[in-house]
């Protein structure tokens, strides 16, 4: 019997930001397996449902994509897209209809709860009612880390058995021709910090703006990648040395590929994160990384990262001048970092959404009145196919 799901394509509406990059990268890994004849896919067909007027298309081979209703946003989300799902819904992007209860939702993270001062009061209203009503209605919850799903356990939003970690991957890159803008050249080199970011309270860039004075003293510049000018975050500060800081705003990932590439590392100062996918294109690319030790970082860049506390300045400016100064921690930071990111796969990823697609429809019920399961990943659990081979589900503790 043929098998049908529908993805949610609201996400392709909205400003690019990583949980777009997710839905994208992961709608193309599914349209490839389906591509490929991928035993999990062979009676399952996949449809992308769209708001209308929408302007950006992903090159689909194998999965069709469909426009449908008059209206956008929550209202075509919750309305329209209901009417168009015939069997499954797979939404991606911490959102979906809450009518349709054969959905797996994913739920990227609580950074609402976690980091409130970094949105708005609406929006966080809005999230601490729908994630909470997803979490009990979909048939499956994922997010894209452990960390990501404790925390969404731990505000009781959805059981810890109920959810699945589907990470993010770094295959995305290989896609990127590195090439430098003159803008992105003359800032480039071995004395150059990136930062790749937004003035969101959580992202903590103002922790290296602030060292930016004491970093120069060194020889070190910053360079800030995802903020049009200076102005945009809390401007008017002092002491953030914007002299010795260069504003790149929105570059392309060809530019951005070239400017990790050529720089010392980037820094990652995140108080929180639900995956933190910069630090990952940084590893794959060839790019030291500086982290935070906190939330799910750890988890993503294992030992191939320099840590250091989001409070403590002199952390970060110790990690900065071990980089410059011993080049053969540099060299090991770069190995093991692209070993690293090679745990991370879009496909692997996919494979796993398949498997719970197939899952739910075999059982022919919605989660309320099926058994609860919860995906168990080995230690290589995104390593390839040995790895990817080896999943299976398990039944869940009696209390999850």
């Amino acid at each position: 019997m043929r098998r049908h799901w529908s993805i949610n394509g609201r996400f392709l509406t909205q400003p690019a930001t990583g949980v777009q990059r997710y839905a994208a990268e992961i709608v193309r890994a599914l349209d490839a397996l389906l591509a490929q004849g991928h035993p999990l896919a062979t009676d399952l067909s996949i449809d992308l449902v769209t708001p209308p007027g929408c302007r950006r298309r992903l090159p689909l081979m194998a999965i069709r994509t469909v426009a449908c209703g008059t209206v956008g946003g929550h209202l075509w989300e919750q309305a329209v897209l209901p009417t168009q799902v015939s069997g499954g819904l797979l939404s991606l992007g911490n959102s979906g209809p809450l009518s349709v209860r054969r959905q797996i939702v994913c739920i990227h993270d609580v950074n609402t709860r976690a980091f409130p001062q970094s949105y708005s009061l609406a929006f966080r209203a809005l999230q601490r009612v729908m994630l909470p009503l997803l979490g009990q209605t979909a048939a499956q919850v994922t997010s894209v880390s452990q960390h990501s799903a404790a925390e969404i356990a731990r505000h009781g939003i959805c059981a810890a058995a109920q959810i699945a970690v589907m990470p993010n991957g770094h295959d995305h890159v290989a896609q990127w021709t590195p090439r430098h803008s003159e803008t992105t050249r003359r800032v480039a080199g071995p004395d150059t910090i990136v930062m790749v970011g937004t003035p969101a309270p959580h992202k903590n860039m103002d922790l290296i703006l602030g060292l930016a004075e004491r970093l120069a003293v060194l020889g070190l510049q910053v360079a800030v990648v995802g903020m049009a000018e200076a102005r945009l975050y809390q401007a008017g500060r002092s002491g953030t040395g914007r002299d010795h800081v260069t504003w790149l705003g929105k570059i392309s990932d060809a530019e951005l590929a070239a400017l990790l590439r050529s720089s010392l590392c980037l820094a990652f100062p995140s108080f929180v994160e639900g995956f933190g996918l910069p630090p990952l294109e940084a590893m794959a690319l060839g790019c030291p990384v500086v982290s935070s030790d906190r939330a799910s970082m750890p988890e993503i860049c294992g030992d191939a990262a320099l840590y250091a506390s989001p409070t403590d300045p002199e952390a970060w400016l110790n990690c900065f001048a071990r980089l410059r100064h011993d080049e053969d921690l540099r060299r090991l930071m770069i190995a093991r970092g692209r070993a690293q990111a090679m745990r991370f796969s879009w496909g692997a990823s996919a494979e796993r959404y398949l498997e719970a697609m197939s899952t739910i429809d075999a059982l022919g019920v919605t989660r309320s009145s099926a058994p609860t399961r919860r995906w168990i990943p080995t230690p290589s659990w995104v390593a390839g196919d040995a790895g990817r081979r080896s999943r299976r589900l398990h039944e869940p503790a009696a209390d999850a």
